[in-house]
């Protein structure tokens, strides 16, 4: 016998005796070691029930200070915009505002997670999705794939023409949206002493000259105005990194005419290398007492583009000598009243540092990798042209 049975059994005897005096003992189905287990098990499952309920407790304290946020990775679609400067909390609030996330704190808190993901955030566009785990609008935002943008490449020497149809190709934008943007140049960011020229010429103000080319990222909301101002004011950029204005002042030259002198530069260069050597070419020209025509063809060739004429590779006399055409240059002294094209930073640099000490007065394209010869002896020249044509250069 244990001695949990000696208890019961000592505890019992004397109930044992009373009812021996009455008549015969009638024993009952349940001892109370029963009831004692019930017990027990009572406890326990009253010690298990505040146990859960503690924990239930702890996680909703947690739930309490934790930052809300949504448990999916959400639905629909929304286009947020990133701006440059943004910070993670400037990112948060955008993206609450627009219903991506539960709270500001959930995607602040996520970025500090991550910080090598948070910094490759780009300034643009993003699709998004609405009501989405702050994690999972990081790693959207972190992806370059996901930016929404139309990625648009104007090359060097485009005429606004040219430009505003490579625009509305990629943009979708109509040609006549931006040619009606470009109407005021001031407007879209060019200021207006730009416009200054003091050889007594006539000054088309246009944007032609402005549009700088480059590779640009324009977002879904960027309308024809916003995308030319855009463009200007990526020339503005590289004008003050070059400095130009001062440079062309300090050379007794007006930015003006160092614009016209780059786009032509742009237009007559077969190769980088050669851009200074056609700057010294003009400038000696311009510089000849009595100053000497230019003589470009492709002041002729701009000049028919912008009235629907197509561009030719041999023009006779009579078309570039057209008393009609303002941008001519031959028959007439000067630079053209405008610039023919938008130069690139190389011809631009080209136009402010032109080759120096050189006498040169002629150039021509010498072959086919679009090289050029240059002298200042017109005989010399005739035969670099015969060289040109033996290479099939001219």
């Amino acid at each position: 016998m244990n001695e949990l049975d000696l208890a019961w059994e000592e505890e019992e005897r004397p109930r044992h005796r009373r009812r021996a005096a009455s008549g015969p003992v009638r024993r009952k189905k349940k001892g109370r070691g029963g009831k004692t287990f019930l017990a027990f098990f009572i406890s326990l499952l009253v010690i298990g029930g505040l146990a859960v309920g503690v924990y239930a407790g702890v996680d909703r304290v947690k739930d309490l200070f934790a930052a809300p946020d949504y448990n999916g990775g959400g639905s629909g679609e929304v286009t947020v915009e990133v701006k440059k400067g943004d910070t993670a909390l400037g990112i948060a609030q955008t993206l609450l505002d627009a219903g991506v996330v539960k709270s500001t704190k959930a995607f602040v808190e996520a970025a500090k997670k991550n910080e090598e993901r948070s910094k490759k955030i780009q300034p643009g566009f993003y699709k998004l999705r609405k009501q989405m785990r702050a994690a999972d609008a990081l790693s959207l935002l972190a992806d370059p794939k996901n930016k929404v943008v139309d990625r648009v490449t104007i090359p060097e020497g485009l005429t606004i023409k040219a430009t505003f149809e490579a625009l509305s190709k990629q943009t979708g934008i109509k040609v006549e949206d931006f040619a009606a943007a470009a109407k005021d140049p001031i407007a879209l960011g060019v200021p207006d002493f730009w416009f200054n020229r003091t050889d007594g010429k006539k000054v088309n103000k246009t944007v032609e000259g402005f549009l700088f080319p480059d590779t640009y990222e324009f977002g879904p909301s960027d309308d024809a105005t916003a995308i030319l101002k855009k463009m200007v004011a990526r020339f503005m950029a590289v004008v003050q990194e070059l400095d130009i204005v001062n440079v062309a002042q300090g050379k007794d030259l007006m930015p003006f005419a160092a614009l016209i002198n780059a786009s032509l530069v742009q237009a007559e260069a077969g190769t980088v290398a050669d851009m200074p050597k056609v700057a010294r070419v003009i400038y000696n020209r311009l510089n000849k007492k009595p100053p000497m025509n230019l003589e470009f063809d492709s002041t002729t060739n701009y000049w028919r583009e912008l009235n629907g004429m197509p561009r030719k590779h041999n023009l006779t006399t009579a078309e570039l000598t057209d008393p009609k055409n303002e941008y001519r240059t031959y028959g007439q002294a000067g630079l053209p009243p405008g610039p023919i094209g938008n130069p690139g930073k190389e011809a631009l640099n080209a136009a402010l540092n032109p080759t120096p000490n050189e006498k040169w007065l002629y150039f021509v394209l010498i072959d086919k990798d679009k090289n050029s010869a240059f002298t200042d002896d017109y005989n010399q020249h005739l035969r670099n042209i015969e060289t040109a044509k033996k290479n099939g250069a001219y």
